[in-house]
């Protein structure tokens, strides 16, 4: 079986999977990767399932080895991948031997590089899933220098030939996301909602998995009271009563008492998850 060492990191490592939905009712967030997308991709790339756990790496900086010759495959963010100090490209499938070091370097677009190993990163499953919740702190434990995770069984499925047209960078300027309407988008001003889709926003060096904070106009609130808290979704834009709109993470609450004037269209979720801090955002009707 192979196994990976991790010789250092960076920033946040984590392990993540498609997460664990369905679990609402019992107060558990979803989790997950919150570049899906990205995930899935890296996991066709090196033949695994969808939705095998691989490792979420912000802005880069982490380093491993493996003790058996495997593939791997990085996605997400777009910065150097090295293998035994050679540099390979990102999106698509590289061969690592046993003992050489895999270095991925600081992220020059996007935020988040996810990590797939062929076999799947092989941690106990927690209700159903391998994904690190870090507002709970269900799933496995952050990954440190010194970590080394067991990646399962080589799959079935055979590597496959993907030519370079399939490796796009995120963008580096303004990013936009889709809006849907929000249960309680009355709560705000017409000029409010107005501004929250035609203003520039800026996303907050405090943004994390559980919600990014977005910089800009403030939006007046109508109602001013708070709500009995009701049950969130991802891409939830919840307003404070200061005027200050938050979009809710995987890591998020299940259920929030600020009132939710939009929602980040699904779709447009795995875009959201790739934008750095400080980085424009600007919202359009879905």
């Amino acid at each position: 079986m192979t196994r990976l060492h991790v010789e250092a990191t960076a920033g946040p490592v984590l392990v993540q999977d498609l997460g664990r939905p369905g679990l609402a009712h019992l107060g558990v967030a979803p989790s997950g990767a919150l570049d899906r997308g990205a995930l899935a991709l890296a996991n066709r790339l090196v033949g695994n399932p969808d939705g095998a756990a691989g490792l979420e790496v912000v802005l880069g900086g982490l380093r491993f080895a493996v003790d058996s010759d495997t593939w791997f495959a990085v996605t997400g963010a777009w910065g150097p991948v090295r293998v035994g100090g050679h540099d390979v490209g990102p999106y698509r499938a590289a061969r690592v031997r046993a003992g050489e070091v895999v270095e991925l370097g600081t992220a020059q677009r996007g935020l988040r590089f996810l990590v797939a190993i062929r076999g799947g990163i092989d941690e106990p499953p927690v209700l159903g899933s391998r994904s690190r919740d870090t507002l709970s702190g269900i799933g496995p434990d952050p990954v440190a220098a010194g970590r080394v995770l067991a990646v399962g069984a080589e799959p079935a499925a055979s590597v496959p030939l993907l030519d370079d047209d399939a490796a796009w960078p995120p963008p580096a300027g303004a990013v936009t996301l889709g809006l849907l309407p929000g249960p309680r988008a009355d709560w705000v001003t017409d000029a409010a909602l107005a501004a929250l889709h035609e203003s520039p926003w800026r996303v907050s060096a405090s943004a994390d998995r559980v919600g990014a904070r977005l910089e800009g106009t403030a939006l007046e609130r109508r109602v001013r009271r708070e709500l009995v808290s009701e049950p969130t979704v991802p891409g939830a834009i919840q307003v404070t009563g200061a005027g200050v709109p938050t979009v809710l993470l995987a890591d998020r609450p299940v259920t929030g008492g600020y009132p939710v004037v939009a929602i980040v269209e699904p779709g447009s979720l795995d875009r959201l998850a790739q934008v750095r801090p400080g980085q424009e955002v600007r919202f359009r009707h879905a």
